[in-house]
């Protein structure tokens, strides 16, 4: 893959994208200052942006007189089309590994660097570290009696987002064997 340094101005935004990302310009401006520009723009033989209209926004939020961009050589235009949707559509279909995340995220943190970088939220650090307004209320080790009539039953199969919990009683040694 060749990749050139280009004016910012001579690469041009598609005008028919339809990827609204405005709201990243500041999360890739920040990560561009952070650990420079890693990733080129690809862009067709007129130099109009296929792949990296948000990098691109971000370097001109940043002042960035110049650019990396790869031309994407070969290209016929139904295929630019379809790339520069499918570049969009495979990153979000992709998920999380929350508990991978945690470890990642914990460790970073645990070396004093600033988890803004990241690009995730404070509510979303809240919400995967348990801090701030999501933190426990009162203390962990104060469980409260079960209700009388418990909406969980032994067996019951509970789905909290890509884990699963099968319900079973833990104070029966048999039901374990």
């Amino acid at each position: 893959m060749i990749v050139e340094m280009r004016p910012t101005d001579s690469v041009r935004p598609y005008p028919g994208n339809p990827r609204r990302n405005d709201a990243a310009v500041d999360a890739v401006a920040k990560s561009i200052t952070e650990f420079g520009f890693r990733q080129p723009v690809v862009v067709d033989a007129d130099g109009v942006i296929i792949a990296g209209h948000t990098r691109h926004k971000a370097a001109l939020k940043l002042g960035l007189t110049e650019v990396p961009v790869h031309v994407a050589a070969g290209l016929t235009p139904a295929q630019a089309r379809a790339y520069r949707l499918a570049d969009n559509r495979t990153a979000a279909i992709a998920t999380w590994d929350d508990d991978a995340l945690v470890t990642e995220l914990l460790g970073l943190k645990g070396k004093g660097y600033d988890l803004d970088l990241t690009g995730f939220d404070a509510g979303d650090l809240d919400r995967l570290l348990g801090t701030g307004d999501t933190a426990p209320l009162g203390d962990p080790e104060d469980v409260p009696e079960p209700p009388a009539t418990p909406v969980t039953r032994l067996g019951d199969l509970w789905v909290m987002g890509g884990h699963r919990l099968v319900c079973g009683d833990a104070g029966d040694p048999a039901a374990y064997a």
